[in-house]
């Protein structure tokens, strides 16, 4: 099952968009990822565009390559990530939704991973329980994002 979190934010759809869809920024709102950077030329949010994700926990740092598979502005944000080149991670999907007072962003983790990657994350990051720990991380972003683009004042 997909892990969840959602949160409301007093700013536009299009605005909170624009913050998380920019990945270069994605290591103010995470506490594991730390940067990201565009690997396709010209640099920029698009479908098909990819980049990658400099992570880390508990003094344990991995690399992934992502690809933006939906840039629907104000509405969602999804990438897949890959590791080792290839093997298939997980799905990351922001949706926005209008409110009366701003929107509705709701994150969503799709562990995309088989047995074998999953049994090599519990003994290499020491998660044993990723989707525990994801919805924390998750709250955690969401917050960072909503002090960041109410304070950016993008309101409704």
């Amino acid at each position: 099952m997909p892990v969840t979190v959602t949160t409301r934010i007093a700013a536009k759809p299009e605005a909170v968009w624009d913050l998380v869809a920019d990945v270069t920024r994605m290591g103010q709102w995470s506490p594991e990822t730390t940067r990201c950077h565009w690997l396709t030329e010209p640099a920029g949010v698009r479908e098909g565009a990819r980049f990658t994700g400099a992570n880390a926990y508990r003094g344990r740092r991995w690399r992934t390559e992502c690809t933006v598979v939906v840039a629907d502005r104000g509405r969602e944000f999804s990438f897949d990530v890959v590791g080792a080149g290839f093997l298939a991670v997980a799905r990351w999907t922001y949706t926005f939704r209008p409110v009366d007072d701003g929107c509705e962003v709701t994150e969503t983790y799709t562990d995309r991973r088989g047995l074998a990657l999953k049994l090599f994350g519990i003994a290499t990051l020491g998660i044993a329980d990723r989707d525990a720990h994801n919805h924390r991380t998750m709250t955690e972003t969401l917050n960072r994002l909503r002090i960041a683009a109410e304070a950016q004042g993008g309101a409704a």
